[in-house]
């Protein structure tokens, strides 16, 4: 008695959907211009991908390309082919993290799964030489690289043409410098506070006049220092 077939097991993967913007209202020359320009930009930039952690499907108006175990690589694909196809090339990328499994028995039919159509519909969204993020797809790039994340801004919340609503983020590498401008001043405040802190405890201890009247003389000596420095510098260069 034979057994029934399993369902393939689904896994979460890094979905990028290239499309051709437009791509069904153009004519049939112009379609296989486009389609030829698209799978030649691909096959550039995915040359730093191990094969065995990446599928090609190809779509009718465009290509989707699921990574698995690597955000990072596969944002920096997408923004790769994005720039690469700058001249003469509208696509528009979306990006997701989700569920995609293997079609048939097994035997290699290609790919489905949600990761896989919402990709293709944050695409819809982006618009010509745009590339967007969905949520997902940033909280997988925060869990495998840290930080990197930071280099991305909110782009608001979409409803695609099934009505479903995705929160949507863009690359921005501006967020992570300011970011960085935002822990270096609250680090200066930090430092302040501490240095305030010490300040007002030895003025406590010394009496306010004591203190004040210790730190003027410090001052004094290191200000006659300074000077005296630069003048045996002035004596050596015969000024």
């Amino acid at each position: 008695m034979s057994s029934a077939p399993t369902a393939p097991a689904s896994v979460f993967a890094s979905v990028a959907f290239l499309k051709i913007h437009d791509f069904g209202r153009r004519p049939v020359i112009e379609q296989a211009r486009l389609r030829a320009q698209l799978e030649a930009v691909v096959a550039v930039t995915l040359r730093e991908l191990a094969e065995s952690g990446r599928v090609v499907l190809d779509a009718a108006d465009g290509i989707a390309l699921v990574v698995l175990g690597d955000p990072r690589g596969a944002l920096r694909i997408a923004e790769r082919t994005l720039a690469a196809g700058a001249a003469g090339l509208p696509l528009a990328i979306g990006i997701t993290h989700g569920a995609v499994r293997q079609t048939g028995n097994g035997a290699g039919e290609g790919l489905l799964g949600d990761g896989i159509a919402v990709a293709a519909a944050i695409a819809e969204l982006a618009g010509p030489q745009k590339l967007l993020l969905t949520r997902e797809f940033r909280h997988a790039l925060a869990d495998a690289a840290p930080g990197a994340e930071a280099a991305t801004s909110t782009a608001g919340t979409h409803t695609d043409a099934s009505l479903r609503a995705h929160e949507l983020y863009k690359p921005d590498p501006r967020a992570a410098r300011r970011r960085n401008q935002r822990y270096g001043v609250a680090t200066v405040l930090a430092v302040c506070a501490l240095l305030g802190a010490g300040v007002a405890y030895r003025a406590s201890i010394e009496g306010p006049r004591a203190y004040a009247d210790r730190v003027a003389a410090v001052m004094k000596g290191g200000a006659a220092q300074v000077q005296g420095y630069a003048q045996r510098l002035l004596r050596r260069a015969g000024i």
